[in-house]
């Protein structure tokens, strides 16, 4: 009894906490990969409540302290493969990937038949660049579930870093069959249009992406996709201007490969970074980048 009143109390004095850090921070837009979360509607028990705001404080950048709230939940409720799952996005979010590995694989034992924890082992797969057990792991997901636009999506991702863009294509035009909103699968699917050459059909895609939703990665990449036809046109310099200014972290190589940006994109931003027109924009976005070493 005394082991749950210290645990009820901790968890509603980081609630108290939360109070402040949700009316206070902007949401995060997170782009990929990303892996299952259990909707609102699964979470409504005790421990799950706290899964819940866990769920919040992830998609609000607060990985560190989802982890706390997960494991929290965990405490009372250890064999509820949601919370577990919740801890394993939690994790890989903060670059934990062989601890989010090992709590996958606990919701994995629970229930095995959930196609979404498959797909959410093989995004840790391929964080980790093992692109062949994430396509083993991701097929055996979508026997389970072949309608999952996510899975597709996931599967897109994997042929991306496969560098086969035929494949990722046909992925990707799966998952927004069954989502036509997607926005992270059309970007990707501009991405692979680039890749192959197709460069009026990507950035027709892109200009659609922005117009569900206006982030920075498509921002950019439809940026340099007109750069690369008509260099230094005002378009391009003022989408670039308002990706870097929305995420700075943009402005850096390494964290446009980590979100799959192909070779043939990349040269192209570099070539829209490089003009004259963006060396103060650029110089003030490395200064406000939060990139991991």
């Amino acid at each position: 009894m005394k082991k749950l009143q210290k645990i009820l109390k901790r968890f509603f004095i980081t609630a108290f906490y939360l109070y402040f850090v949700l009316t206070s921070i902007k949401p995060a837009k997170a782009f990929i990969p990303y892996i299952y979360i259990p909707d609102s509607n699964e979470l409504n028990k005790t421990g799950v409540n706290i899964g819940k705001t866990a769920i919040q404080i992830l998609e609000l950048g607060q990985n560190n302290e989802a982890i706390q709230l997960a494991e929290l939940g965990l405490t009372l409720r250890p064999s509820d493969y949601r919370l577990w799952s919740i801890l394993a996005e939690s994790q890989r979010r903060s670059g934990l990937l062989k601890e989010a590995s090992i709590s996958i694989a606990k919701a994995k034992e629970i229930n095995s038949g959930n196609a979404s924890l498959w797909f959410a082992e093989a995004t840790i797969k391929l964080q980790q660049k093992e692109t062949k057990k994430a396509l083993i792991l991701l097929r055996k997901g979508l026997k389970l579930d072949p309608e999952n636009a996510i899975g597709y999506f996931t599967l897109g991702n994997c042929y991306l870093m496969e560098k086969d863009f035929k494949a990722s294509l046909n992925s990707f035009k799966k998952a927004i069959k069954l989502k036509p909103k997607f926005w992270e699968a059309l970007n990707n699917q501009g991405i692979s249009l680039f890749e192959i050459g197709n460069k009026k059909k990507a950035i027709t895609i892109w200009r659609k992406v922005i117009t569900i939703e206006e982030n920075a990665e498509p921002m950019l990449a439809l940026g340099a996709a007109l750069n690369s036809l008509k260099p230094g046109n005002t378009e391009s310099l003022n989408l670039a201007k308002k990706a870097l200014s929305q995420n700075p972290n943009y402005v850096s190589s390494k964290h446009r490969q980590e979100q799959l940006w192909g070779n043939e994109l990349e040269k192209a931003t570099k070539k829209l970074l490089s003009r004259p027109e963006m060396v103060s924009i650029v110089e003030k976005a490395l200064g406000n980048a939060n990139l991991k070493n």
